[in-house]
């Protein structure tokens, strides 16, 4: 009997390399879990200096977490990722069919990736340590959360970002409202919206599976 054209394809043995502070290895977690794709965890002790290992290297010479290996298949950068799995495991979609709610998740996933999360990386705030201290570490992370975020989606009035399901604009907010929430001590109550969504997420089984402290490199 012949397969069904729409039959999903089956995912081969997923090899995720990921740090489990890492927000960026989060919500990759996050979004695999969603999909229901089962995966094999390889922790990447950046503290360490493993990322800089020559295995690693062959991997993303650029030495950032996460890195998905799907058989022959390795992409790094978590929006590459989760971009790469929305098309080749189209199960449980991330991005919505309407256009405009596409690109509005798109948005919010980019304002997070390019203009919040990467002034909060573990070497820049390290960096800012060593030469200014760690007040001024913490300063630098509490001054750059992105109101644009609060602005774009406010008028949502819906149990996740853009609608009742959760879509990729979720995906990238959840590991970055607990990151700010919980690393930095931000004071939540300007971001009304982003702290209604975040106890949206909290509950959310595939989401507490991917919570850093869960995952099998957390040191606690």
């Amino acid at each position: 009997m012949e397969s069904s054209s729409n039959q999903l394809p089956a995912a081969s043995k997923l090899l995720l390399y990921s740090y489990w502070q890492s927000s960026c290895s989060w919500r990759v977690r996050f979004a695999l879990n969603l999909k229901g794709l089962p995966y094999e965890y390889k922790p990447v002790n950046l503290p360490a200096g493993e990322q800089f290992s020559p295995a690693f290297n062959r991997l993303n010479p650029l030495h950032f977490v996460p890195v998905l290996v799907d058989g022959d298949t390795v992409v790094s950068d978590s929006f590459a990722i989760l971009l790469y799995l929305e098309d080749k495991y189209p199960q449980r979609p991330l991005l919505p069919a309407d256009p405009r709610l596409r690109a509005l998740n798109l948005q919010a996933a980019s304002i997070i990736s390019s203009s919040i999360q990467p002034l909060h990386m573990l070497s820049v705030l390290k960096y800012l340590t060593e030469k200014s201290g760690p007040e001024e570490s913490l300063s630098w992370a509490q001054s750059n959360i992105d109101k644009a975020l609060e602005t774009l989606l406010k008028d949502f009035d819906s149990r996740y970002a853009t609608g009742d399901d959760v879509y990729m604009a979720d995906v990238f907010l959840a590991p970055q409202i607990a990151v700010v929430t919980t690393r930095f001590n931000i004071n939540m109550s300007k971001f009304p919206t982003l702290s209604r969504l975040y106890e949206s997420y909290k509950i959310l089984p595939e989401f507490e599976a991917s919570l850093p402290e869960r995952q099998p490199d957390a040191v606690h």
